[in-house]
Parts: C-alpha cells; sequence; structure tokens
C-alpha cells in the first residue's frame, strides 16, 4: 500500500474514531465504530494479515456490532426525528468520501497484498496462521484479553443504563 492510501485509510480510522467519541446518538456511534474496525481490517490487510483482516470484519464488524446495535436498540429508546435534516450537508459530503474509500478498497484488491517478509529463522518453517496463533497467545495474550473486558464491560454498561432508565 502506498503512502496516500495509507494515510487516506488512517485518517478515516482516526476521523471515526473521534466520531465515535464525539457523538452523542448511540446508534450514530456504533455505525463509526463499524467504520473504524473496517478501515483498521483494511490496514491489517495492507501488511498481508489476511486472517487477520478478515476476523475483524467478521467478528468486530459484523457479529459484535450487530450485537451491539441490537442492544441499543432494543435498550435504550430513541425518539421520533421530525423537520429538516440538520446533517444534509454532511451527508452530501459522505456519498463522495464512500466512493473514494471504495475505490481504493477494489484498487488495493486488484493489486493484492505486500509482499511477504523476507524468510528467516524458525517463522519460515511455520504458517501464517500458526505464527499468529503463537504470536498472539504469547506476546499479545494481555491485549486480547484485555479488549473482551472490555466488550463485556459495555455490555453490562448498556443493560445497567437501560435499567436504571426503566425504573
Amino acid at each position: 500500500m502506498g503512502l496516500v492510501p495509507f494515510y487516506l485509510v488512517a485518517a478515516i480510522a482516526v476521523g471515526t474514531a473521534l466520531g465515535l467519541v464525539i457523538k452523542k446518538n448511540p446508534i450514530h456511534g456504533a455505525l463509526f465504530l463499524v467504520v473504524n474496525l473496517a478501515s483498521i481490517a483494511v490496514l491489517y490487510q495492507s501488511l498481508g494479515a489476511e486472517f487477520l483482516a478478515w476476523a475483524q470484519v467478521i467478528v468486530y464488524a459484523g457479529a459484535i456490532m450487530v450485537l451491539f446495535v441490537f442492544a441499543i436498540m432494543v435498550l435504550i429508546p430513541g425518539k421520533e426525528e421530525t423537520g429538516p435534516d440538520p446533517r444534509r450537508r454532511t451527508r452530501l459530503v459522505a456519498m463522495p468520501l464512500g466512493a473514494a474509500l471504495f475505490l481504493l478498497l477494489l484498487g488495493f484488491l486488484i493489486t493484492g497484498p505486500a509482499p511477504p517478509a523476507p524468510a528467516g529463522g524458525t517463522a519460515a518453517t511455520t504458517t501464517g496462521l500458526e505464527r499468529l496463533a503463537t504470536i498472539l497467545f504469547t506476546d499479545y495474550l494481555l491485549p486480547f484479553e484485555m479488549t473482551s473486558i472490555l466488550l463485556l464491560a459495555a455490555m453490562v454498561g448498556v443493560l445497567l443504563l437501560a435499567r436504571r432508565g426503566t425504573t
């Protein structure tokens, strides 16, 4: 991946992370999180970590976000929006940016991933998935488990907030 596509995807990741934190509407925040997780998957793909990229899309941007959106929609009652759309200009800008991201992703899929790193040491005899498992469950075990605890805490927080709002 060249520098321009990398900076574009990185800017999308940072922008959507900021949008997630700044937005007060939980549905909008969840949608920002979906885009953020997808942009992180693009960065994984550009590094040649296809398994991580697809796991990111399937597990996080797919299953976990469906669960979050379901919990938000069921547990936090929304109010009906009426009147003129206050975000009309933002939506008009989002369309070309979304199209540009789609074309960038399509271009990356056509050109393929980055060439693999030169082989050396014992890692050359193992497959990519074996190396991923070894690294994930040795060096990165703590961040991996902390992510699962953070997701669990977020779900418990949503349930507590919903219960407090109904009593």
